[in-house]
């Protein structure tokens, strides 16, 4: 299937976007398709001070001169960021006048208009200024609430423009931080392969397919990614703009996040900075990614062989089968004040018992041989993903995040706790094979052995 027709259908499984506009000089579109969508009510662009000069303007320029209501430009400064502070800074301007958010930027001005929007019981469109995330199309808003990292429930744009001449002049670093997060959803894919196969989380075959497709194409350039080529960027911006229909049809970011989000979502909670900032989104989801497929290497086993680390004993992994105080106390160990209680939150809900552990490692027992095939159809190489990220400009050791192979190793543990979705880390867990594989991986010939002379650097992109 081309893109097109994987677009078209995408968008008319959509729940709340109606319009969407992918070219050279679609900034050109706004006012029509603003017009066609919500008649002449008032528009109100709402950019940082970055995204209104790379588009902003030119936005609210061309609304005024087609005679549409405009209010004026909401505008922040540099220092934005999905936080609950600035949800209240925007609801408070935006309050103050009936108006139809136009959100001109990236993931940090998309969410945070999504859910003022959505608060003041308002539709918003988002012109983007960057291929740098799947959240422009997604159902809810990423916001940092109470010190941890949480998604809102808020419906997606009635219209999304992406204009491929704005993309391309992202700062360096941006559509890079989207390729990496479009990388993730092969190990986001496997993750609910193994949903599905345990009993917790089925598979719902058109969503699936909307994503998993052309994944392969939309990776397929990261090299002309990176020399900010037209037609890797169109590539790029569909497949990103597709896996949030996806999300938007499953009310649920399962089709596009699994173990690879909860990595970059536990160093959100942690306020993990880098050389003064917080590393990207996407830059830190393209490390969690590798983190997740190198424990599904060492899970499977290399290429075509057996994948030994599957011998478990049932009896014993059920034998030593943690309780939930055990759990907690554990949780206490490795986290402090808001976050122990939100893992603690998430732990509970996805907990079971011995005898539905039991059953669960019986089922993926039976059915190993066939689920390992699939599994191993869908999973890139950990060096074919290193590789790729290397290519389109992106880190792919984890100290080019601020992240320490000590630190990464502990990642493991706590990335476990902070999500209810089950994973391959759950995976691991239940069949009592997380600390073993860990040891491995961590081992002087294993993959994430100390590196020598790792890169600890990597090109952040301002936040747009």
């Amino acid at each position: 299937m081309e893109d097109e027709q994987v677009i078209e259908t995408a968008l008319g499984s959509a729940r709340d976007t109606r319009c969407l506009r992918i070219g050279a000089g679609a900034t050109r579109e706004t006012a029509e398709v603003f017009a066609s969508l919500f008649g002449s009510a008032s528009a109100a662009v709402v950019a940082d001070v970055n995204t209104f000069e790379a588009a902003g303007r030119e936005v609210y320029d061309i609304l005024l001169r087609a005679g549409q209501p405009c209010a004026q430009p909401f505008v922040f400064g540099p220092e934005v960021s999905a936080e609950w502070q600035f949800v209240e800074r925007l609801r408070e301007a935006l309050s103050r006048f009936d108006a139809v958010p136009i959100a001109v930027g990236s993931g940090t001005i998309n969410d945070l208009t999504k859910l003022v929007a959505h608060r003041l019981n308002q539709p918003y469109m988002a012109v983007a200024t960057a291929a740098s995330m799947d959240g422009y199309t997604a159902f809810g808003a990423s916001i940092t609430y109470q010190g941890s990292k949480q998604t809102f429930h808020c419906p997606a744009p009635r219209a999304v423009i992406a204009d491929l001449d704005v993309i391309a002049r992202a700062p360096e670093g941006m559509n890079a931080a989207g390729y990496a997060d479009l990388l993730a959803k092969c190990a986001a894919g496997a993750d609910w392969i193994l949903a599905d196969a345990a009993g917790v989380e089925a598979i719902q075959a058109p969503i699936w397919e909307m994503v998993q497709a052309r994944l392969r194409s939309w990776l397929a350039s990261p090299a002309a990614l990176a020399q900010r080529d037209l037609d890797a960027l169109r590539g790029l911006i569909s497949g990103l703009l597709v896996t949030g229909f996806a999300m938007q049809a499953a009310r649920s970011s399962r089709p596009a996040s699994g173990a690879d989000h909860q990595f970059s979502h536990l160093w959100d909670m942690q306020h993990h900075t880098f050389n003064g900032s917080s590393p990207s989104h996407g830059f830190k989801v393209g490390i969690g990614t590798l983190a997740s497929l190198a424990l599904y290497e060492q899970l499977l086993g290399d290429g075509a062989g057996s994948g030994k680390r599957w011998d478990i004993d049932i009896q014993r992994a059920v034998d030593n089968w943690p309780s939930p105080e055990t759990l907690e106390a554990c949780i206490d160990s490795l986290f402090d004040g808001q976050l122990a209680a939100k893992a603690k939150e998430e732990t509970r809900a996805k907990y079971i018992g011995r005898d539905e552990l039991r059953a669960q490692l019986v089922r993926l027992h039976e059915n190993w041989p066939q689920l390992r095939r699939r599994l191993a159809r869908q999973l890139l190489s950990f060096a074919a993903a290193r590789d790729m990220l290397r290519a389109a400009g992106c880190p792919s050791q984890p100290e080019q995040v601020g992240v320490s192979r000590p630190r990464l190793r502990l990642s493991y543990r706590q990335a476990y706790f902070i999500r209810r979705r089950f994973t391959v880390l759950d995976f691991a867990e239940r069949c009592a094979l997380l600390e073993a594989a860990l040891e491995d991986l961590f081992s002087p010939e294993g993959i994430w052995a100390e590196a020598p002379q790792a890169e600890t650097c990597a090109r952040q992109g301002a936040a747009r």
